[in-house]
């Protein structure tokens, strides 16, 4: 009989006193998890695996400032994510923006094309009008939606990931639900929120 893996408590606590073995096993034991959010929140593996990599560069980066929940960095890695797709996509608007802007010969095909062609398949993770929707507000309440809804998380424990009280997520929970359907054009609830990162 093997012996049991550590908690996320332990490995942390070992990962902050130098300890590298325990960093990675921390890696391995999220990255996937992370990068599906992450590709959940953005239209390219790549840009994906580049929040994925911000995600874990700032938890050692800003080490002492993280918060376990639930005895767990998951949560603290998830919400970083989210700022970090929203950094992302702020970024790749900006460069397409100069990118379409530059002379270019008919014969090439243009960003839009481009993009829309590469991401095709990974846009079956979510709704693209729905990761737009997510992008576009505050950064907390981002941060709070995507927790809650497309990972799952009690808005309690998403509130502890963020920094903020509980009764001050489920407000800006309930006033991003409102800004997300008014994007959408919906007027039913969110609640099939997490299964539109399905189709």
């Amino acid at each position: 009989m093997g012996v049991p893996a550590a908690s996320d408590a332990d490995e942390w606590e070992r990962a902050c006193a130098g300890d590298g073995e325990a960093l990675g096993a921390l890696f391995d034991r999220h990255s996937a998890r992370v990068f599906r959010h992450a590709l959940y929140l953005l239209k390219h593996r790549q840009d994906a695996e580049d929040a994925t990599a911000t995600a874990f560069l700032e938890l050692w980066r800003r080490r002492s400032q993280v918060r376990l929940v639930e005895d767990s960095v998951l949560p603290w890695l998830l919400a970083t994510t989210t700022n970090a797709c929203r950094n992302l996509a702020r970024s790749t608007r900006r460069y397409r923006t100069l990118i379409d802007a530059l002379p270019r010969s008919e014969a090439l095909p243009s960003a839009d094309e481009a993009l829309a062609t590469e991401s095709s398949e990974l846009l079956e993770h979510i709704d693209p009008d729905v990761a737009a929707a997510i992008r576009r507000l505050p950064a907390t309440s981002a941060c709070l939606l995507a927790l809650t809804a497309l990972e799952g998380m009690s808005s309690a424990a998403a509130a502890e990931a963020v920094g903020i009280t509980p009764a001050a997520a489920r407000k800006r929970l309930s006033r991003a639900r409102s800004e997300v359907r008014a994007s959408l054009g919906r007027t039913a609830p969110l609640d099939d929120l997490k299964e539109a990162r399905h189709g």
